[in-house]
């Protein structure tokens, strides 16, 4: 009688290895998170800080208060007008800077001409100047005429920031469209505007709505040009109120009240990608697959 004899071989853990590696990368993902938002995270704390517990290094303010966001809306400190003033001169250069980038970008990506290629590299070169180096001439130009503490002292030059991340962003985007979609339209009775307006316009808005959000957080967040050019209260941007600020004393810095600003100044932007994060996302991935 033969005797079988059986070798137990170990037990191979099959996706072990990727599992590790899924628990790797959202480990990951989350310290990134976490390394984000702490920022925001310690402004939110310590708005919500008592006046006297400012310098607290609690995580958690014990208790919670808004004395700080009282503080922050005071009449005296003219934060409300500031907002108004910051959404007008954001709004305003926003709208026109996508007007102008939309016929600019899709001008550069349809037509043929000479030069097409240095207008590009003109444009994305633009905007690799420092803002401080254009302070001094901007001044010296807006005295000049006259623009002095005026809205288009602000809207010009934030123009001039935003308008080549515009034209470089809608070019690359109307290049990965088929051209054959305007001529399909014009085949069907269609002007070449009708077929822009009514057929490629609507299939870019993810583009333009993703365009649209860079332009207005570079806008809403621009500071040197608006402390430079303003010097009445009235017409002072929410980021240059903030500098301003000043405490109960000669001496005292209000950090509740600023970090209390900072938070209201920073909810529109949160609430913007939040609400368009759906066309952004699918704006900045256009192109990516066919």
């Amino acid at each position: 009688m033969s005797t079988l004899s059986f070798t137990r071989r170990p037990r191979r853990c099959v996706g072990q290895g990727g599992r590790g590696a899924a628990w790797a990368g959202r480990l990951g993902i989350a310290v990134i998170v976490a390394y984000c938002l702490a920022p925001f995270y310690w402004m939110v704390v310590s708005s919500l800080r008592r006046p006297a517990d400012q310098f607290s290094n609690a995580p958690l303010p014990a208790p919670a208060s808004f004395d700080n966001y009282t503080a922050a809306f005071d009449p005296h400190n003219g934060f409300g007008r500031a907002l108004v003033n910051s959404l007008v001169v954001a709004g305003v250069t926003t709208g026109v800077t996508l007007v102008v980038g939309i016929f600019a970008g899709y001008a550069l990506a349809r037509l043929q001409f000479r030069g097409k290629t240095l207008i590009l590299t003109l444009i994305i070169a633009a905007s690799m100047f420092p803002p401080i180096i254009l302070v001094v001439p901007l001044l010296r130009l807006f005295t000049d005429v006259g623009w002095i503490n005026t809205y288009q002292a602000m809207i010009v030059p934030s123009m001039s920031f935003a308008l080549p991340l515009a034209v470089w962003n809608l070019t690359a985007f109307f290049r990965q469209m088929p051209a054959e979609l305007e001529k399909a339209a014009q085949v069907d009775g269609c002007t070449p505007a009708q077929a822009f307006r009514k057929v490629v316009l609507p299939l870019a808005a993810p583009g333009v709505f993703t365009t649209a959000i860079l332009v207005f957080i570079s806008a809403w967040n621009e500071f040197l040009i608006a402390v430079s050019v303003v010097n009445d209260r009235h017409m002072m941007t929410a980021n240059v109120i903030v500098s301003l600020f000043t405490g109960q004393y000669k001496y005292d810095q209000p950090f509740g009240t600023q970090m209390a600003a900072g938070v209201v100044v920073t909810l529109p932007l949160v609430a913007a990608v939040l609400f368009f994060q759906r066309r952004i996302v699918d704006g900045l991935t256009a192109g990516g697959l066919k």
